[in-house]
């Protein structure tokens, strides 16, 4: 697992470059904010989060199956990435932050990943 990667990572990055090409400028990756957010605007106090769909369980995702092995490592491990995610998600909106999750999953078809990080960043 320490080849795992925490930050740059593939879909992350294409957040990022979408992010870009959209005209945003972000900061990242902010050690300051519970859940250290990938993306930060501090101005709008919004951050995104680039959550992997195996690590983070995202529901009823293919990419989200459980491995064959080993469950009595993987099913705490995985729980409390979740429970984590879900302690610091309410950390950062009771300091007044909101929040998107991107998923990796919704990568694959990047116009309504688009349409939604717009219409997050723009609304108040």
């Amino acid at each position: 697992m320490s080849l795992v990667k925490a930050k740059d990572t593939g879909p992350e990055m294409a957040v990022r470059r979408l992010l870009y090409s959209l005209g945003y400028r972000y900061r990242l990756h902010a050690g300051d904010l519970p859940g250290k957010p990938d993306i930060v605007f501090r101005s709008r106090k919004k951050a995104i989060f680039v959550h992997g769909c195996f690590w983070h369980r995202h529901e009823e995702c293919r990419l989200a199956r459980l491995p064959k092995s080993k469950l009595d490592f993987w099913l705490p491990k995985l729980r409390g990435n979740k429970e984590r995610d879900q302690a610091n998600q309410a950390k950062l909106t009771g300091m007044g932050w909101k929040y998107l999750v991107v998923w990796e999953c919704e990568l694959v078809d990047p116009q309504p990943l688009e349409e939604r990080i717009i219409r997050f960043l723009s609304e108040g």
